[in-house]
């Protein structure tokens, strides 16, 4: 493995999938699909426009971050098997998973006057949402992530997090429908910009895991789908 890889970054949990292509630290240049849910049909295309921009291909690809989960089904189930296809075409290529909630939360920046608690709301329908709680760190700014990813209803969410003292503010595209659900005292809204997922940050997130050495294990790797897909609960119901 060289000491700056070319790396190939896929974030399609969301509505609104994302490509970016870096070496080492660097980014390159990152690359939004045309529309929400197009994810199969443009994440090739625009990881191979990235790449003939700079010259290079698919095969010098040494390194692929992928957005893991929780998030939508289809959209991590997309990305997982990318990553592996890349994997069996090339052993050589490592993989690795970032937690999707953790790359919506680092869209937001310790420059944010007064956001010192964040949480991350993706909705998991059946009138649940994935959730997921952070604090500020003096740690490279870095959030620290002071409750794991959860299911839970908004209720459950505001019972536990709203009024504790100090303000919460949430963001993730979660709130698009439903940000009525999560309005209560204590609680704030960042601005839509920083709902999104990215694959910049699925990159930046992804480094500082490739520099620890925490790479995915190619033939047991899983999306985080955090509960049970709506199919596999129809044939266990079946059974």
């Amino acid at each position: 493995m060289t000491q700056n890889p070319l790396i190939l970054a896929v974030e399609t949990s969301g509505r609104l999938g994302s490509v970016a292509v870096a070496v080492g630290e660097q980014l390159f240049a990152e690359s939004a699909f045309s529309a929400p849910i197009r994810h199969s049909a443009e994440l090739l295309p625009a990881a191979s426009d990235l790449l003939a921009r700079f010259s290079r291909k698919p095969k010098e690809i040494e390194q692929v971050y992928i957005s893991v989960g929780p998030g939508s089904f289809t959209g991590l189930r997309i990305a997982v098997t990318l990553a592996k296809i890349m994997h069996l075409a090339n052993n050589a290529v490592k993989i690795v998973a970032v937690d999707t909630l953790d790359v919506i939360a680092a869209n937001v920046t310790f420059e944010n006057s007064g956001v010192e608690r964040i949480a991350t709301i993706l909705d998991a329908k059946r009138g649940q949402f994935f959730i997921a709680v952070y604090q500020q760190t003096t740690r490279d700014g870095v959030w620290e992530k002071a409750f794991p990813d959860s299911l839970m209803t908004a209720d459950e969410f505001l019972v536990r997090f709203s009024d504790a003292g100090e303000p919460v503010w949430l963001l993730g595209e979660g709130l698009v429908y439903y940000k009525d659900k999560f309005k209560a005292a204590g609680v704030k809204f960042l601005d839509e910009q920083y709902w999104t997922p990215r694959a910049a940050k699925v990159h930046s997130l992804g480094w500082r895991k490739a520099q620890a050495g925490e790479f995915a294990e190619p033939l047991t790797l899983q999306p985080n789908y955090l509960r049970t897909p709506d199919v596999g609960t129809k044939w266990k119901s079946d059974a």
